[in-house]
C-alpha cells in the first residue's frame, strides 16, 4: 500500500515538475502569470512573515526551528500548496527554510552522530486524495540546498486520524496516538542518525511529538523539528511558559 501511493505520488510530482518548465501557472496568491511559483511581488509579501528568532527550546525534549509565522500571506502561500496543488510554492517556502537552517542550526559535537532529515508522512489515503506530500516536497527543497540527507519514508503513518486544525491540544494528541511507524528499511541507518524531522506547520507540537517518540522508541535520536511556519498563538504561549520558568525561549539555536 505505501508503495503504490509512493509510485503514485513519484508520477505526479514528475508531471507537475515537467509541466512547470514549460508553463507558467498563475501565482497562488495574486493570480499574476510567473514560471517560479510566487511572483516576486508575493516573494517579498511572504518574507514578511519572516521570523526574528527562528529557533524555539522551550519543549524539554524538541528544538524547533521555524522559517516564519503562520500568518498573513505565508498562512495563504502554505494554504494553496497543501489544498490547491500549488506546488511550486513548496521550492521557495523550503529554500527559505533551508537558508534558516544554514544561519541557525545547532553545531552538533564532533562525537555526534550525522543529521537525517524525515519529513511527516501523510497517511496512503490522504496521499493518494492530494496526490503529494507538502512536507517531502518542502524536504526536497530544504535538503537540495543543506545537502543534507533526505528519508521521505523512514517513518510512514499507519492510521488514519482526523483534521488536526479542528481539534484541542488534547484532542490532538489523542488523535496522534500510534498513527506513525518507523520504516523498517531505515530503521538501521536512522539509528545510527540524529533525526531532524520536517513539516509545513507546528501549531501544538502533537504531531511533532508523536512522530519523535515513535523513533525513540526504536532507539532512534531526535533532536528537533524543522518548520515553515509555527502558530503565533503557540509561540506566544510558549515564550510566556518559558519566561515563569526564566528561560529564554527563542535563543539561536547554536
Amino acid at each position: 500500500m505505501v508503495a503504490r501511493a509512493a509510485l503514485q505520488t513519484w508520477l505526479t510530482q514528475g508531471t507537475r515538475q515537467l509541466l512547470s518548465l514549460f508553463l507558467a501557472e498563475p501565482c497562488p496568491l495574486c493570480q499574476r502569470s510567473t514560471p517560479a511559483g510566487l511572483c516576486p511581488s508575493c516573494r517579498r509579501q511572504v518574507r514578511q512573515c519572516q521570523a526574528q528568532t527562528p529557533c524555539d527550546r522551550s519543549l524539554p525534549s524538541l528544538t524547533v526551528l521555524s522559517w516564519g509565522r503562520y500568518e498573513g500571506s505565508l498562512r495563504q502561500a502554505i494554504g494553496g500548496l497543501k489544498y490547491s496543488g500549488h506546488t511550486g510554492t513548496a521550492r521557495f517556502l523550503g529554500a527559505e527554510l533551508g537558508q534558516t537552517w544554514l544561519e541557525h542550526s545547532p553545531r552538533p559535537p564532533a562525537s555526534a552522530s550525522a543529521v537525517a532529515i524525515v519529513p511527516i508522512p501523510l497517511h496512503p489515503t490522504r496521499l493518494q486524495q492530494r496526490g503529494f506530500n507538502q512536507a517531502d516536497l518542502l524536504a526536497q527543497e530544504f535538503c537540495r540546498l543543506t545537502r543534507l540527507p533526505l528519508y521521505s519514508h523512514g517513518l510512514v503513518r499507519v492510521q488514519a486520524t482526523q483534521a488536526q486544525h479542528s481539534l484541542s491540544r488534547q484532542q490532538r494528541q489523542q488523535n496522534l496516538a500510534h498513527a506513525f511507524a518507523v520504516n523498517p528499511a531505515h530503521a538501521s541507518v536512522l539509528g545510527q542518525s540524529t533525526v531532524w524531522l520536517l513539516d509545513d506547520i507546528f501549531t501544538t507540537g502533537a504531531t511533532a511529538q508523536s512522530a519523535a517518540q515513535t523513533l525513540r522508541h526504536r532507539g532512534i535520536t531526535v533532536a528537533g523539528i524543522c518548520t515553515v511556519a509555527r502558530a503565533v498563538a503557540w509561540s506566544a504561549q510558549a515564550s510566556a511558559s518559558a519566561t515563569r520558568r526564566h528561560l529564554d525561549p527563542r535563543v539561536d539555536c547554536r
